[in-house]
């Protein structure tokens, strides 16, 4: 797989944390031999608060930089959101109808040859089991309106660190962060048609049930035959889940 650049900000601050990435976590990682040389979309599970910077340590490792989507109110932090900018994240409008306006440090990305790594969940799982819910449709739009590949990628572990929605993370003994890398998700009948609802559901689909099974590997279990949708279990789709909030209908 070709090195792309990392940059300063990414080089410098890798220098400080993989060492201490290394002695509070051990890997198994599998699979980097799928990554592409082109520019792709690289879609992973989200299970724990701690699994960014996991991941990153991963893709790093794996020759390619980390570079979230990331929603753009982060970036309005004078600090935060300097260096999220400084190591390459990119910020994402949500919200607005003109999707190429909100995708477009994103579809710069992928053209010009960047590994973009997207959440397609759009939070940390709320299913019981940590299983990958339903996704959102982003990662397909990106990867069809730039006729790049979807790499389905799944990480198991992170929780065991820092389970969800809690602050104190678990470092010793230490953890197994295990992360497998499956090949392009199947989407060569949905290009080149006009990217619809309907075709950008079905893709989306493909891609959650890609990563899904290769969780399934991992855990050496069956997956459960549903994904799991928080607007059906009356769920917020972003906070702590846990917190007491209104449901709709609710006074």
């Amino acid at each position: 797989m070709a090195r792309r650049k990392r940059g300063w900000a990414v080089v410098t601050i890798a220098t400080v944390i993989r060492p201490l990435l290394f002695l509070f976590t051990k890997r198994s990682w599998r699979g980097q031999e799928n990554l592409p040389d082109r520019g792709f979309v690289m879609v992973a599970n989200h299970i724990s608060h701690a699994d960014p910077l996991l991941f990153a340590h991963f893709a790093y490792d794996s020759g390619v930089p980390p570079r979230f989507l990331a929603k753009q109110g982060v970036f309005k932090y004078p600090v935060i959101g300097k260096l999220l900018l400084a190591t390459g994240q990119i910020p994402v409008r949500r919200g607005t109808t003109d999707v190429t306006s909100s995708f477009a440090g994103a579809l710069d990305a992928v053209e010009n040859g960047d590994g973009v790594i997207v959440y397609a969940e759009g939070t940390i799982t709320r299913d019981p089991d940590l299983w990958p819910m339903i996704g959102k449709t982003g990662a397909a739009r990106l990867a069809l309106q730039t006729d790049s590949p979807v790499i389905p990628v799944a990480q198991w572990g992170a929780q065991d660190v820092l389970w969800p929605y809690t602050k104190r993370p678990r470092l010793i003994p230490r953890k197994t962060i295990q992360v497998l890398v499956g090949k392009p998700v199947d989407l060569d009948d949905l290009r080149g048609k006009k990217v619809t609802t309907k075709l950008l559901h079905e893709a989306t689909d493909r891609i959650m049930a890609d990563v899904t099974a290769l969780l399934g590997e991992i855990r050496g279990e069956e997956p459960p035959k549903e994904r799991f949708d928080p607007r059906k279990e009356g769920l917020p789709e972003t906070g702590n889940p846990n917190r007491p909030y209104n449901r709709p209908g609710d006074t």
